[in-house]
Parts: C-alpha cells; sequence; structure tokens
C-alpha cells in the first residue's frame, strides 16, 4: 500500500510539472477580447464618476435643503419666543390694570368710610353726653350696647 501511495505521488507530480511547463497561446482574438474588455471597464469607470458626481450634487442639494430648514426652524422659534414675550406683556399689563383699578376705585369709598365712621364716633360720643341728662335715652343706648 505504502508503494501505491508513493507512486501516486510521484505520478501527479510528474503530471502537474508536465502541465506548469506547457505554454498557453496568447492569440490576437485574446488580444482583441481584452481590449473590448478594458474599453468596457473605461466606460463603467466613466459611468461611475458620473454617479459620484451626481451623487456629490445631490449632497450639495441635501445641505442646501438642510441648511434652509434650520434658517426656517430658526425663524419659527423666534417668532415662538415673541408670542411667548407678547402673552406675558399682556397678561402683566392686564393683572397691573385690574390691581390699580382696584386701588384707585376703592380709594375713594375707603375715604368715605372714614368719614362715617369719625361721624359715627362723634354721634355716639354726644349720645353718651345726652344720656348722662336722659334716663330713656341711656335705657336704649344700653340696649344696643353703646353705653
Amino acid at each position: 500500500m505504502l508503494k501505491k501511495n508513493i507512486l501516486f505521488f510521484f505520478m501527479f507530480f510528474i503530471l502537474a510539472f508536465n502541465a506548469l511547463a506547457e505554454e498557453v497561446p496568447f492569440t490576437i482574438a485574446d488580444r482583441d477580447r481584452l481590449i473590448r474588455v478594458e474599453a468596457k471597464l473605461e466606460e463603467i469607470d466613466k459611468r461611475f464618476e458620473q454617479i459620484d458626481k451626481r451623487f456629490e450634487q445631490i449632497d450639495k442639494r441635501f445641505e442646501e435643503l438642510r441648511m434652509d430648514i434650520n434658517k426656517r426652524f430658526d425663524q419659527m422659534m423666534t417668532f415662538m419666543w415673541m408670542l411667548v414675550a407678547i402673552f406675558v406683556g399682556i397678561t402683566a399689563t392686564t393683572i397691573g390694570f385690574a390691581i390699580w383699578d382696584r386701588r384707585t376705585m376703592i380709594r375713594p369709598f375707603e375715604v368715605k368710610v372714614r368719614a362715617l365712621e369719625e361721624t359715627d364716633k362723634k354721634l355716639i360720643e354726644v349720645l353718651r353726653k345726652l344720656a348722662k341728662e336722659d334716663k330713656r335715652l341711656a335705657e336704649i343706648l344700653r340696649s344696643f350696647g353703646l353705653f
């Protein structure tokens, strides 16, 4: 069996060296075929270059579009801040006006109420003095808790 394996390897190497030693003839048809393949490859390269240029143009358009969208978004955000500022201003003005109006409306009433309180105090004092001389008036003032 060992002899068969050695003989097999020996035959294999002889055939392998023999196959490497043979020359393959290069014909004109092969040369023409290579030229056609190279021409097709050049056309394919040109098409790839055109496609690359188109991709660059598309990238530029997308970049311009992205910048336009960013600019528009910034404008919208500025507008929104303006609306918020206007709303806050209107709200603050309304609250301030309401407070001012209440104070200015209440002041005349406060003055009148103070004047009436002073008049009431004077009247009660006068009635107390009279009640010292008039017993009926004293009883009436006591019933109301003023004497």
